[in-house]
């Protein structure tokens, strides 16, 4: 019985605290592995450095859709070269993002597409970042990719959204926000989300859960998601940790 829990997204290399510290702190909460995303290329070399740090900790390699106008071929070539590394297991996080700034959509989406394609030239698994731009990230992953693992990371789509991605065949990370009292529709995903689709994250050191808010998100906190949505579908603590470990650990392969 896997009776552990696997943080699936957490930025290590932005959380100010010594990376001992966040491990003491995981393994007295029961969670043994995280994986850190990676956002741009200045910190491709210190995220890879932190995996290297302990064996439970892993790393992805990828291009956030802000800085869609960083991305060249010289700059794929340098994450081919990552991807031999044994510590990085999959390209994310990568995406678009319409929230703040939609100047570069078009951009945004053409960085979207290689990095798919990079994914499965990679043979790895696709992290995706997708912040008010569901209809645009499925047309471009159903059209372009071919056949590789997808994860939606910070679900933030309806139940029905969940469930045409679903049917896709990807899977779908729950984090903090399902702790928050006001986040109904991330409750409702919760309850809804096959069980065999489901892996959990932080998004450490952002949307810290439940009873934390306001305080810097850490991996250990992940168990809160963790508690929160046994409670919201009825099952205890150890059956959602089994699950989602499981998943996460098919997924990336780890």
């Amino acid at each position: 019985m896997k009776n552990y829990l696997i943080d699936t997204h957490a930025h290590l290399d932005m959380i100010e605290e010594p990376v001992d510290e966040i491990l003491r702190e995981m393994n007295e909460n029961g969670v043994k592995k995280v994986i850190i995303p990676s956002v741009e290329e200045k910190t491709f070399d210190k995220i890879l450095e932190i995996a290297h740090t302990n064996e439970n900790i892993y790393a992805m390699t990828g291009i956030y859709p802000s800085e869609a106008k960083t991305y060249t071929p010289e700059l794929e070539a340098k994450m081919e070269v990552l991807c031999r590394d044994t510590k990085v297991i999959a390209v994310g996080e990568i995406g678009l993002d319409y929230y703040w700034d939609k100047s570069f959509t078009d951009l945004q989406k053409e960085v979207f597409r290689k990095q798919i394609l990079f994914a499965n030239k990679m043979n790895l698994p696709i992290v995706v970042h997708d912040r008010e731009a569901h209809k645009d990230t499925f047309d471009i992953l159903n059209d372009t990719d071919k056949g590789g693992k997808v994860l939606f990371h910070c679900f933030s789509g309806s139940v029905e959204f969940m469930k045409e991605c679903v049917k896709k065949g990807w899977f779908i990370a729950l984090g903090g926000v399902v702790t928050f009292k006001n986040a109904i529709k991330m409750k409702e995903v919760a309850k809804e989300v096959p069980l065999d689709r489901l892996v959990l994250e932080t998004d450490s050191p952002y949307l810290t859960p439940v009873p934390f808010r306001g305080k810097t998100n850490k991996p250990a906190y992940v168990k809160y998601v963790a508690e929160e949505i046994a409670a919201l579908r009825g099952m205890s603590y150890d059956e959602i940790a089994e699950i989602t470990t499981m998943n996460a650990e098919r997924f990336f392969n780890i």
